[in-house]
């Protein structure tokens, strides 16, 4: 692929201009340990072998890759003007265009950003991984506390690992820069301009409006794919959402339930051993429900919203290539119609067919990678989902049980009650 900038849709980037306005976070960091050991079910056994499997594979894949990044240790800076995080980006590598084996640089979400736009501008036909989205959701949570800081460190942390797994995205000079400079200021000076991105967005507009006369088929397989694909991840992000929101308010009942029952048990001598049992009983299903929560909103919930940005990002790219598409389209119809200069306008458009073919042949290839990665993450994240369901199903199954067992009378006990009825 050429470095030269082509038809994209800058809109995206000429809005994120305000760091703090952003938002991505999905739940309080709650870890909670098991008060007993509980059986594991054979599903439960199968599962734990299958991952193990999985881990001998990636450490495979690990003795394969030639650069580990890390990113980590966030500190708040506070200035006159505005408070932002700064992640540390600890880099390793056995690269030999790399002038050092190990590196550490501080980064701030903009820097992160200002990558992924360059990646797209030099590379608009590959799929760059998604980044956190830049909004707020006013009055649901406090910018910068724990929790957002976390996630954000994770999401973070896989979009440059997925950039390094990438066979054409790693070797980009913008990433390498951003792994290795200290300050990032004059590189970014390096870019296109406001005016320049403007000329390109109406450029890019044009293209849509009048779109491509002969898209290939297999290009329209994509986007149909893609459509499909984003209704039902968007969907299954919603429910899923709304599944968390629910097991929320059933946990803040069921903590309001445990005092009632210790409550009663005050005031009713008879009965006070099973109510404190219940109360018991309660409280530890509270903290199962708390952890199954924790796992939706750390595990599942995170996966599919990846995906859901993904989903755009594809459409995005497929955008871009009909752009360059449509552009070839034009200039190729201008020049039949012309009947001077045609020499130099052969050359232009020789040269954009050259760059719809390089453009056909990235997507292809990167359509190929973006699916095995979508399936492969999505299927761990739902075998792993399963895995914590039962597991908490059977330990709220064994606290009720045990419960019961309790509950029974003694055989001493049973006797007098046999001999009296």
């Amino acid at each position: 692929m050429s470095g030269q900038t082509v038809p994209a849709d800058f809109t995206e980037h000429m809005l994120d201009l305000d760091e703090d306005e952003d938002l991505e976070v999905f739940s309080k960091n709650t870890s909670l340990a098991d008060e007993s050991p509980m059986p594991n079910s054979p599903s439960s056994m199968v599962n734990q072998y299958r991952l193990e499997e999985d881990e001998e594979e990636q450490q495979q894949d690990a003795s394969a890759k030639d650069i580990f990044i890390t990113v980590d240790n966030p500190e708040s800076h506070v200035t006159a003007i505005e408070t932002f995080i700064l992640y540390r980006v600890v880099t390793k590598t056995t690269r030999s265009e790399f002038d050092s084996s190990e590196y550490e640089v501080r980064r701030r979400y903009q820097d992160f950003l200002w990558l992924r736009g360059r990646l797209e501008e030099n590379h608009p036909t590959l799929i760059v991984p998604p980044l956190p989205e830049k909004f707020v959701m006013k009055g649901m949570v406090e910018r910068f506390n724990d929790d957002f800081i976390e996630t954000r460190r994770k999401a973070l942390h896989r979009f440059l690992n997925k950039i390094s797994e990438h066979p054409i995205l790693s070797f980009s000079q913008h990433f390498k820069v951003f792994l290795t400079a200290q300050e990032l200021s004059s590189h970014k000076k390096q870019g296109p301009g406001f005016l320049s991105r403007m000329g390109e967005t109406v450029k890019a507009m044009a293209n849509s409006v009048r779109g491509v006369r002969t898209r290939p088929e297999e290009f329209t397989q994509m986007q149909e794919y893609t459509e499909d694909f984003s209704n039902k991840i968007c969907s299954v992000d919603k429910v899923t959402q709304r599944i968390i929101k629910e097991q929320r308010e059933y946990l803040d009942e069921l903590r309001q339930y445990t005092p009632t029952y210790t409550q009663w048990a005050e005031s009713e001598e008879d009965l006070a051993e099973p109510l404190k049992g219940v109360a018991s009983c309660v409280e530890r299903c509270s903290k199962e429900t708390e952890e199954h929560i924790h796992h939706l909103s750390e595990v599942l919930l995170p996966a599919l919203h990846e995906y859901v940005l993904c989903a755009e990002t594809v459409k995005a790219v497929m955008r871009r290539r009909d752009n360059i598409q449509a552009d070839y389209e034009a200039k190729n119809e201008a020049l039949a119609s012309r009947k001077v200069d045609q020499e130099a306008l052969q050359e232009e458009v020789d040269g954009l067919a050259d760059r719809v073919e390089q453009a056909n042949n990235a997507l292809k290839g990167d359509w190929s990678r973006w699916q095995d990665n979508m399936r492969t993450d999505l299927k761990s994240a739902f075998i792993c989902t399963a895995e914590k369901n039962v597991e908490y199903y059977e330990k709220c199954l064994a606290v009720w049980e045990s419960f019961l067992l309790s509950q029974r009378p003694e055989p001493e006990e049973q006797r007098d009650m046999e001999d009296a009825a």
